[in-house]
């Protein structure tokens, strides 16, 4: 019967990093004013504590499988004029907000944050943290790609409080690895890891990817008993997202290369059950955290949060990206920069905001995106009705109890549970109370497959 519903439900479907989903933002004239004052009205609502997305896009190398805004190079004479760019942004939000920020978690992701030299990165995170706040219990993070990275990095965020790094692997094999033009050892890996226990880093989180190209069940098994013997403190086990149309780099296979939808799904429950037999526990919709660690603490009371930045344990509503492409959240509006460096850097230089992109939520989408939000962090919600146009309503009802018929949720009142099957589709869950794709359903080529 899995075998069916795998073929029935992977269909092109939103990842719901948001809500709307950005393909239905809709950027008005005057969203700069819009936006101002949406931040000033959260950053009164948070006591003045925000959280900060810095993206840092360069890479030297182009990994295949990759959807995410990057620049390929390895000219390092970007790295100063996009840092002084990074801190003239900073310094335009300083500008208008209303008090002195408190900063409760920096999160450097790309690219490749560690493509910058260590004293770029301290200079970067002084000229941050210097006109603010630090929280009393900050978490600072770093992504970081093993075979750029050396261990003064480590140390020099070490220093300035960095306390959680996430390191991208995908995968193992060495067939994978050609595949996806990231060839990446296991050394490597481990000399990471052992680096972030030196400097004390509480957190060692790794990324592993299932459905890439020649990707198997035993390369699944082989990647997760090397991973595993890390003794991670979370894993993060993500399905490949196939969207060629927008990263065209994926071109270089084809459809037949990727494992079908069954594939993926012996692939992901026999991860899972690897994990979990490690002492492990899921979290959410593709993490797994060890028993003592603050996300399965955040689970289990009812605490963990989700952004852009994926699942966390803070609960901040403000959230300031930098740099280009990034998207800034203060929970009722939405606001991305310029997503090519020249662009972005160029807006900066003039004084100008680099917004490109950017949504205010009404009443409906705010109501909506906390429904997402329970499903993707508590896998379960309550349809608040009386606060939707009950055509929508009675629409999503009715693809909810498809679901209940396949065994995905159960639905009782307005109540909605997903089932231990469900976990494996909670996209399409969440796409059955998604009103804006009721309402205009986008072409085939918008959204990654949900399986």
């Amino acid at each position: 019967m899995i075998i069916d519903l795998l073929e029935k439900y992977d269909v092109p479907t939103p990842r719901y990093t948001s809500y709307p989903t950005v393909p239905y933002w809709d950027f008005p004239a005057d969203h700069e004013a819009a936006w101002k004052e949406s931040v000033i009205e959260r950053f009164i609502a948070e006591n003045g504590e925000l959280c900060i997305y810095i993206h840092l896009p360069f890479c030297e190398n182009l990994c295949t499988f990759c959807a995410c805004t990057k620049r390929i190079t390895k000219n390092h004479k970007v790295e100063e004029p996009y840092i002084e760019a990074l801190l003239k942004e900073w310094n335009m939000y300083l500008a208008f907000l209303p008090g002195k920020p408190v900063i409760r978690e920096i999160h450097l992701g790309g690219g490749t944050p560690s493509f910058f030299r260590p004293e770029l990165l301290v200079q970067l995170i002084n000229g941050i943290t210097g006109p603010a706040s630090v929280h009393a219990n900050p978490e600072f993070s770093i992504e970081v790609h093993p075979n750029y990275t050396t261990e003064k990095h480590l140390q020099e965020l070490a220093a300035l409080g960095f306390n959680r790094i996430s390191i991208g692997v995908q995968d193992l094999d060495p067939a994978v690895q050609y595949a996806i033009n990231r060839i990446q050892s296991f050394e490597v890996t481990r000399d990471v890891v052992d680096w972030a226990r030196k400097y004390d880093y509480k957190s060692v989180n790794i990324d592993l990817v299932y459905g890439l190209p020649h990707q198997t069940v035993k390369s699944i098994e082989f990647s997760m008993s090397h991973i595993l013997s890390l003794k991670p403190d979370r894993l993060a086990f993500y399905s490949y997202a196939h969207v060629p149309w927008k990263s065209k780099v994926q071109r270089r296979y084809t459809e037949s290369d990727l494992p079908p939808a069954r594939e993926k799904w012996k692939m992901f429950t026999r991860g899972k059950e690897i994990v979990e037999a490690a002492g492990m526990a899921s979290i959410g919709m593709d993490h797994f955290a060890l028993l003592d660690d603050a996300l399965f603490d955040a689970t289990k009371n009812g605490k963990l949060h989700r952004n852009f930045m994926g699942y966390t344990t803070t609960q901040s509503k403000l959230l300031i990206g930098l740099g280009a492409s990034s998207i800034s959240d203060s929970w009722n509006a939405f606001a991305q920069n310029e997503k090519t460096v020249e662009a972005y850097e160029e807006k900066i230089r003039g004084g100008s905001w680099p917004l490109v992109n950017g949504h205010c939520l009404n009443e409906e989408d705010q109501v909506i995106r906390k429904n997402i939000l329970d499903l993707m962090c508590r896998h379960e919600t309550l349809l608040a009705d009386e606060l939707l146009e009950p055509a929508f309503v009675e629409n999503a009802l009715q693809k909810l109890r498809l679901l209940e018929a396949d065994g995905l949720v159960q639905i009782e009142d307005r109540k909605i549970q997903i089932t231990s099957r469900g976990h494996f589709f909670m996209r399409n869950i969440c796409a059955a109370i998604d009103a804006r794709l009721w309402r205009n359903k986008m072409e085939s080529d918008t959204f990654s497959r949900a399986i």
